[in-house]
């Protein structure tokens, strides 16, 4: 095999100021406790995760309105290799749920051992805190 000679880079680290004047209400509602999707006005589409124009109809009169927290997990994967950003971070589940809003809401999985995760089976929304301080949401079985 051949063997060619390589120099290991210096770690990239990036960050962004990312706008979030139209979605604002969004992370607002999670400081609350609260879960937020918007709803267009026009032709009733929730959408998750909030989109200030609605994606149906391009209508920008929306309106925001919480999830229910409940629903059924519809797929899921345990992520052990993870992407530089989340390399401190123990292994860790996604889920695709979907709610009883009839929307369907990718998140982490926690308080539970992969061995008892199954399609169908029932969770709950939650706004938690990440380890870095950040307001974010996650479901845990109920």
């Amino acid at each position: 095999m051949l063997t060619i000679p390589t120099l290991k880079s210096k770690p990239i680290n990036l960050s962004y100021d990312i706008p979030i004047s139209r979605t604002k209400q969004f992370w607002d509602g999670l400081k609350e406790g609260k879960v937020l999707a918007t709803k267009c006005k026009k032709c009733g589409t929730l959408n998750f995760p909030p989109a200030a124009d609605c994606p149906n109809c391009y209508s920008s009169d929306i309106e925001w309105i919480p999830l229910s927290s409940e629903g059924e997990i519809e797929t899921f994967t345990h992520v052990i290799v993870k992407p530089q950003s989340f390399q401190e971070y123990e292994p860790y589940t996604i889920v695709i749920v979907k709610l009883k809003d009839n929307v369907r809401v990718l998140a982490w999985l926690t308080d539970t051992l992969i061995e008892n995760i199954k399609v169908g089976m029932k969770v709950k929304l939650q706004v938690k805190k990440s380890q870095e301080g950040v307001l974010t949401y996650e479901f845990t079985p109920i």
